[in-house]
């Protein structure tokens, strides 16, 4: 349920439940003094709030009085009587007529043998001359009026009405039931506070906090997510928000360790050469060499340290240049049997040079089509076996590849019998700057970027890479390439 619902919801609860309690409340009153739900109508008018006859019943008693003050004897007439008790039958109410302890005249409309002991006694001043009384369980209204007959004697008449006793009830338990429609309505306002609350200020809340924590630099905490309206839905993108930060800051961070790394790296690669060189070139100009021969060996040392220097620059320049998508690749269909087969002749002679043995295991039959990079492929072919060389140590030394396919891929297996790779380096084997083999010595010692580089050629490729290696017997890398049919080729 969304806030706007929930807010409308609320504030709609609030106005009904305030509506129905003025309503509820002025209905009891009106009840309580008029004792007819009818009389709702008149709520408003005052004249019914201090006179619980009906308007006409008020008239007849008003005409009653007049006669009281005016001609008393003229109420001991019992047929005048009857017609003003009519009268009153039709307003529901009835007419009583007293002289001292005698009754002159009682509406047929009671029905109450104990209604002359219910009323109250002469009052010849009339300070009240409306109130209530009770027979039991019955409730009368009324209006009288005291006064003198001619002779003396002590007289009263009496407009009647008799009231529901709810109205009687409600007129004694008003003010508990005002108090407890009162209390309802601050208890729902109360739940209905606490229901917003937790569905939106509570949130919101969290949410600051988190804002605050972040503002701190604490990231490794985590916002709950509790709900599904707009509020959880801002939850939800701030939690991403959240780990993308930390995802961000722990990159950072191993960039900058790389960075490190390869200052590092490139520092101690860079000087050792460099460090030779100057050592060389002093040897020559003391006259160290001072046979031809030497002379030989100290330019091909030079030499050689020069070389070392510049693949190691070109690899960095070169793994810069893909690390930033800033090298171009120039993709075309190639076969590839026919690009392997040209690899190997190029491949071969070096490594019968190095001692080591070499297999061409090509389990296909037929061309082999996929969009490749020839150079940038050839690039990852000569790094994966210049890597593999460096680290034989195992006799007879050994090396392979293996060609096969399926309908979909064309994989190459690049298999050597050096001394492997421990299980936990084979993920890491593939990061830039990770070195299985962490001396950094002239025969085994490089960048870290050799594969790393691979990698990156294969991955623009659509392609993987990946690696198994056992330690002792030698590693194999994978090389998977995505199969073009020939007619695609075409």
């Amino acid at each position: 349920m969304s806030i706007r619902i929930k807010m409308l919801l609320s504030f709609t609860g609030m106005l009904v439940i305030s509506l129905l309690f003025i309503l509820l409340t002025a209905s009891l009153y009106t009840i309580a003094a008029t004792g007819d739900l009818q009389s709702f109508r008149d709520i408003y008018k005052v004249h019914y709030q201090i006179n619980p006859l009906t308007e006409q019943g008020e008239s007849i008693f008003q005409e009653l009085k007049y006669l009281a003050k005016n001609d008393p004897d003229e109420l001991q007439n019992k047929e005048l009587l009857r017609e003003y008790d009519m009268k009153l039958r039709a307003e529901k109410s009835g007419l009583y007529v007293r002289r001292e302890s005698s009754q002159i005249f009682e509406s047929l409309t009671f029905n109450q043998p104990e209604l002359k002991q219910a009323l109250p006694p002469y009052d010849l001043n009339n300070n009240q001359i409306r109130s209530t009384f009770n027979i039991s369980e019955r409730f009368y209204a009324y209006a009288k009026f005291d006064f003198q007959y001619s002779d003396g004697d002590r007289g009263s008449v009496f407009v009647i009405r008799e009231r529901s006793p709810f109205a009687e009830l409600t007129r004694k338990l008003l003010p508990v039931m005002s108090l407890l429609l009162i209390g309802v309505l601050i208890i729902a306002n109360l739940l209905l506070y606490r229901w917003i609350t937790r569905s939106f200020i509570k949130p919101l809340n969290q949410l600051r906090n988190s804002a605050e924590q972040i503002k701190a630099g604490n990231l490794s905490f985590k916002l709950e997510l509790s709900s599904n309206d707009e509020v959880g839905q801002l939850n939800e993108a701030f939690e991403s928000m959240r780990k993308q930060l930390q995802q961000s800051n722990e990159l950072r961070r191993q960039d900058e360790e790389n960075r490190k790394e390869l200052i590092s790296n490139i520092s101690h690669d860079l000087r050792t050469p460099i460090t030779n060189i100057k050592g060389y070139i002093e040897g020559i100009r003391d006259g160290v060499a001072n046979t031809p021969e030497k002379m030989e060996t100290y330019v091909n040392i030079i030499h050689s340290k020069a070389v070392s220097m510049d693949k190691l620059v070109d690899e960095l320049f070169l793994y810069s240049k893909l690390d930033l998508n800033q090298e171009p690749f120039l993709f075309k269909a190639v076969d590839m049997v026919d690009f392997l087969e040209d690899s190997i002749e190029e491949l071969q002679y070096d490594l019968e040079d190095k001692g080591v043995s070499f297999k061409w295991d090509n389990q296909t039959s037929g061309p082999l089509i996929a969009y490749v990079d020839l150079e940038k492929l050839k690039r990852t072919v000569v790094n994966i076996v210049d890597n593999a060389i460096k680290y034989m140590s195992n006799e007879p030394r050994r090396f392979s590849i293996t060609l096969h396919a399926d309908s979909e891929w064309i994989t190459m297996a690049f298999q050597d019998n050096g001394r492997g790779i421990s299980e936990e380096a084979i993920p890491q084997i593939f990061d830039r700057f990770y070195r299985a083999e962490q001396s950094r010595n002239s025969s085994t010692g490089g960048s870290g970027l050799g594969l790393a580089i691979a990698r990156q050629i294969i991955d623009e490729h659509g392609g993987f890479i990946h690696a198994t290696s056992e330690l002792g017997a030698g590693t194999t890398i994978y090389i998977k390439l995505k199969r073009l049919a020939n007619e695609e080729a075409t």
